[in-house]
């Protein structure tokens, strides 16, 4: 045939190994349908497959595995207001431990009807953990500040933690701002029009729609507090790999952390927090307009 021993041994081989390496990857896709190569590669590669990503991306590109986003926008932040401008202090930030940078921001979920649910966030810049959210059918202070509420009670931050945002008239609220300093938080603002001054919020906004939201049809506010909470603590904070914390699961250290100061007698008080934030239609809160507080089991 013209070819060596060696050559021919060598190729059957690697046929045989794409061939179950393309079958678990397709496993991986059906549970993580929005894993790129990088996730992808480290997955298999913490499975005991050694293999790089080169190779990974190239049968992902010839298998059909590769991620496709849906995309949609809407404005949430504002940032046409009256109210102060903290100075962007995360900019040289490099958090080292959990509770000394959080950032904050708010995003949209749609409806079939048309309609939207917003959500608020609060994320430990150093664990990328979601440490806090709400959600709630009107965009106003009362949903932001439901947010921080819940984490910092389960969290109890030291004085001098950093909380960074955009611009918006939200978190430039009064409200909002007196509650920062009653819990000895600092503020900080990135600058007018530019997401990179707040990339970690941001990256997880994209992964939270591409990952969860674009793979449901939501008809209610009801479905979305239902099933929202799902995604953000039992998956994206306990089962998801990071690639900011090297492609690692988080890390079991947030966990002792945590343990060491935080009680489960505070989870209740956390819950009540968010409740009390409901953002209402017409000043009048329902039960289906309560922002949905997190569990925070630790």
């Amino acid at each position: 045939m013209g070819v060596a021993r060696s050559s021919y041994y060598r190729d059957s081989r690697a046929v045989a190994d794409d061939t179950a390496l393309v079958e678990r990857m397709h496993a991986l896709a059906e549970d993580w349908p929005h894993y790129g190569y990088r996730r992808m590669a480290a997955q298999l590669r913490a499975e005991g497959l050694p293999i790089n990503r080169k190779r990974v991306a190239r049968l992902m590109r010839l298998h059909g595995l590769c991620v496709r986003p849906r995309r949609r926008y809407v404005v949430t932040t504002d940032s046409d207001h009256d109210g102060p401008i903290f100075p962007n202090l995360a900019r040289t930030m490099m958090p080292e431990g959990p509770d000394q940078l959080w950032v904050a921001d708010i995003t949209y979920i749609g409806l079939t009807s048309g309609n939207f649910v917003y959500l608020a966030i609060v994320l430990d810049a150093w664990s990328r953990r979601v440490v806090g959210y709400a959600l709630a059918r009107l965009i106003d202070a009362r949903l932001t500040m439901a947010a921080p509420k819940t984490a910092l009670v389960t969290r109890q931050p030291p004085a001098g933690c950093v909380h960074h945002s955009d611009r918006g008239g939200q978190y430039a609220a009064e409200k909002y701002r007196t509650l920062m300093s009653e819990h000895g938080l600092v503020g900080s603002m990135g600058r007018r029009g530019n997401p990179y001054d707040n990339a970690k919020a941001e990256s997880f906004m994209k992964t939270l729609k591409v990952e969860a939201v674009y793979q449901t049809e939501y008809a209610s506010f009801e479905e979305v507090a239902a099933d929202l909470p799902r995604f953000l603590e039992d998956i994206y904070n306990e089962r998801r790999l990071h690639s900011a914390r090297t492609l690692l699961v988080i890390d079991p250290v947030w966990v002792l952390l945590s343990a060491s100061r935080i009680g489960p007698d505070r989870r209740d008080e956390a819950r009540g927090h968010a409740a009390a934030a409901g953002s209402g239609t017409r000043g009048t809160p329902t039960a289906g307009n309560w922002p949905a507080p997190g569990r925070h089991d630790l």
